[in-house]
Parts: structure tokens; C-alpha cells; sequence
């Protein structure tokens, strides 16, 4: 359990700014499960997700980057909660999944040719003695613009995407999970973008401008 505690290259827990975060959105006086829900809340309203601008450099990616940026995609805002997590003392890990997505715009479905996401990131919390799923991807502001409600968390059941809208049509459907994490497996998420989105690439394997500006 230790390994989900202490900062790390990405989770870089120990960043003034990601404490200074950590305690404005939570206190000593709330429960573990009060500041993890407390801690959702934040990084999913405040932090915009945007899925266009993918960054591959590992020096560009971290927790406390996200925070400064205001805005990132799944992955970096599942950083960011999860070193939020760990300044209060609570054990949070990383998971990763492909998931199908018949939610997302046709723009995107155009850039990526796919309605496939790699690499979904989403967070696992420690509270009460088992690890309870939580997704803080997608802001308010998102989910109001495609006419759906914002996925909320209890510490008690997983929070994943929204499967279904309010008429039934499926929205999320999980094709693959590669597991939970301690840290970002930065090798394994670019060899997975390469090997689902080539077209990204150029024949160097460095990402194409067009997708990263």
C-alpha cells in the first residue's frame, strides 16, 4: 500500500502547488471519504477536459503541470486528483482502460478515425478498506453541452462513465482494461497510442503538430 502514498515522477504529490490544492478543496476535520469526494469535485470542475491537445513529453506531463495548465485530458487529470489524494494520507492508484465511446464529438472521431479511446485514465481511492473507482474526466460544462449529467461520487460505489443517457442509448462501453497503476506508465501509454493511431505519428513516432497545437 505504501506505493500509493508517496510522490512520484508524475503524481508529484509533494509540489507546493498540489498541497496548496489539496488542502484549499479539503481539511483535517472531514473524513477520508469527505476529502476524497471533496477532492473529485474539484479536479472535475476545475480542471477542463481537453482531449485535442495530447503532450507525449515526459517533462511536460505531472500533476502539478495539469493544475497549472487548468485544463487536460483524462490522463492528466487523473494525475492531479491522485496526488491530491495522497497529500491527505489516502492511498489513490491510476487505472487505464480502452473504452468505446458513442458520446464524443464528430470531430474527434475524425482525428483519432476511431470512436475507440486508449489509455482511458480514470482513479482508484483506498476508503474504508477497499478501492472504490472514480472518473473525473469529464466538467460540468462538457457534460451540459452533450445534455448529460456530470458523474458525481460517493467514496462508497464506482464512479466510471456514464454507460447509458437518460433514454437509454449507450454511451460507454469498456473494450480493455490494462490495470491499475502506482505511477503513469509513460512507455506503455505511447506504444499503445502508436499502435491504435498511427496516423498520429509521423515516421519517426514523433506525434503530428497538427494533433498537439
Amino acid at each position: 500500500m505504501e506505493e500509493y502514498l508517496h510522490p512520484t515522477k508524475f503524481i508529484d504529490s509533494d509540489s507546493p502547488e498540489v498541497i496548496e490544492y489539496a488542502h484549499k478543496h479539503a481539511n483535517a476535520s472531514m473524513t477520508d471519504r469527505e476529502k476524497a469526494i471533496a477532492l473529485y469535485l474539484a479536479v472535475r470542475d476545475d480542471i477542463s477536459y481537453d482531449p485535442y491537445h495530447i503532450i507525449l513529453d515526459p517533462s511536460a506531463i505531472s500533476a502539478r503541470l495539469t493544475l497549472k495548465r487548468k485544463k487536460g485530458y483524462c490522463v492528466e487529470k487523473s494525475l492531479l486528483l491522485a496526488a491530491c489524494g495522497r497529500v491527505w494520507g489516502i492511498p489513490s492508484r491510476l487505472g487505464f482502460s480502452i473504452v468505446q465511446n458513442h458520446l464524443s464529438s464528430e470531430k474527434f472521431v475524425h482525428m483519432l478515425r476511431s470512436d475507440k479511446f486508449v489509455f482511458h485514465g480514470y482513479n482508484e481511492f483506498w476508503l474504508d478498506d477497499k478501492w472504490v473507482k472514480c472518473t473525473p474526466a469529464f466538467n460540468q460544462s462538457l457534460c451540459k453541452i452533450f445534455g448529460t449529467k456530470p458523474l458525481e461520487f460517493d467514496g462508497v460505489h464506482d464512479s466510471i462513465f456514464q454507460e447509458f443517457s437518460p433514454e437509454g442509448k449507450q454511451y460507454m462501453q469498456y473494450i480493455h482494461e490494462y490495470g491499475q497503476f502506482d505511477d503513469l506508465p509513460y512507455d506503455l501509454f505511447v506504444s499503445e497510442l502508436k499502435e491504435h493511431y498511427p496516423h498520429l505519428f509521423d515516421e519517426k513516432g514523433i506525434m503530428l503538430t497538427q494533433f498537439n497545437d
